[in-house]
Formats: C-alpha cells, structure tokens, sequence
C-alpha cells in the first residue's frame, strides 16, 4: 500500500468518527419518534372507540326519547277524553252553585220578612225534663240566629 492509500484511509477513519455521534444522535431520535408513534397509534385507536361508544349512546339516547314521546301521545289521548268529562262537571257545578245561591237568597228575604217563632210556653211542672227545655231554648235561638 502506498502511503495515498494510508492518507485517504486515514482521512476515511476520521470521518466516520466524526459522523459517529450524529449517527448516535440520530439513533435516539428515531426509537423516541417510533415510541411516540405507537402512543400516537394507542391514541387514535382510543379516539376511534370513544367515537363509536358516543355513537351508539347516541342511538341509545334517541331510541329512549322516541319511546318517551310515543308514552306521553298515548297517556295524552286518554286524558283528553277526560279532560273533556272534567270541563263538562265544572260548568254544570258552576250552573248548580249559581241556582243555588239564587235559592239561598230567596230563602233569607223570605225569612226575614217572616215574624221570629214564638217558643212554646211551657211551665216548670209541666212534665218537661231540663233537658228538653235546655234544648227548645237552643232551638228557639238557632232559628232566630239563622235568619240574621
């Protein structure tokens, strides 16, 4: 070997020693960019099951609501009829409630315009315990109070 050849092997050897700690650098980050490719890859295949879970509570969630809505049609076609019934009662209340007032009206001029009753006589022996008396007293007194 002639001494050009040493010279450029030399030159060679060199080289490579200076391209050893980029290619060591290098090393690293390629293994660091495939570690974060695979948690990349983990990442997106849990975005891939999170979407497809959201859809299908999704579908869940809207055949829940269908079903409600078909639940409350149906209890609001019963209540309707009943409704009805109920609206019916009340004006026919109302219309007995006003006939009645009309009644109670009547009957108090009535009774005012009448003479008070007279309570019967009755004297101590007459055979009339103290009961009875007590009551044709709460008697008499109810009636006079009624007519106010």
């Amino acid at each position: 070997m002639s001494w050009i050849e040493w010279l450029l092997q030399l030159v060679t050897v060199l080289l490579l020693l200076a391209a050893m700690p980029f290619a060591l650098r290098l090393h690293r980050q390629l293994a660091a960019l495939r570690t974060e490719g695979t948690a990349l890859e983990g990442g997106a295949q849990g975005l891939n099951e999170a979407t497809r879970l959201a859809e299908s509570a999704s579908l869940r969630l809207r055949a829940s609501a269908e079903a409600a809505g078909r639940q409350l049609s149906e209890k609001l076609a019963v209540a309707d009829p009943l409704r009805d019934d109920l609206r019916y009662l009340v004006e026919r209340a109302e219309t007995l409630a006003d006939r009645l007032e009309a009644l109670l009206r009547q009957g108090r001029s009535a009774e005012a315009a009448a003479p008070p009753p007279v309570a019967p006589k009755t004297e101590p022996g007459s055979g009339q315990s103290q009961a009875e008396r007590d009551l044709m007293r709460a008697l008499v007194r109810g009636t006079a109070a009624g007519g106010r």
